[in-house]
């Protein structure tokens, strides 16, 4: 559920708020799910307990999850705000790509068939 590349650029601390947001989104974890505890996870991914601890107060920090002292961290009941956050950005992409697919001269008839082939519901 949650992984790191210690090959990286990307400090670790950063991947495991994005690995926790991608399991949010994806709907590994859900609303009020207690995520792993520091300790075990920093013996999971061989990596220091307080870069897991930092992520989940950054986390905290976003209002993506809440901690009980002694009882650990939890996803937060209300993750909309994380969706909505998450929505925008990918239709900015994807409205993004459409321009730089309109300059390349693909039609507006070829984009849809492209969405409607990978968007099958």
């Amino acid at each position: 559920m949650i992984t790191v590349d210690l090959k990286s650029r990307i400090p670790i601390y950063e991947q495991i708020v994005d690995s926790v947001k991608n399991a949010i989104l994806s709907g590994i974890l859900s609303p009020n799910e207690q995520l792993p505890a520091v300790r075990k996870l920093a013996v999971e991914l061989a990596i220091n307990p307080n870069t897991i601890q930092k992520a989940y107060l950054i986390l905290e920090a976003q209002e993506i999850v809440y901690s009980i002292p002694g009882k650990g961290s939890f996803v937060a009941d209300d993750t909309s705000t994380l969706v909505d956050s998450h929505r925008a950005k990918v239709l900015s992409d994807l409205k993004s790509l459409i321009e730089d697919a309109t300059r390349c001269g693909i039609s507006q008839s070829e984009l849809v068939s492209v969405i409607k082939e990978f968007a099958k519901e």
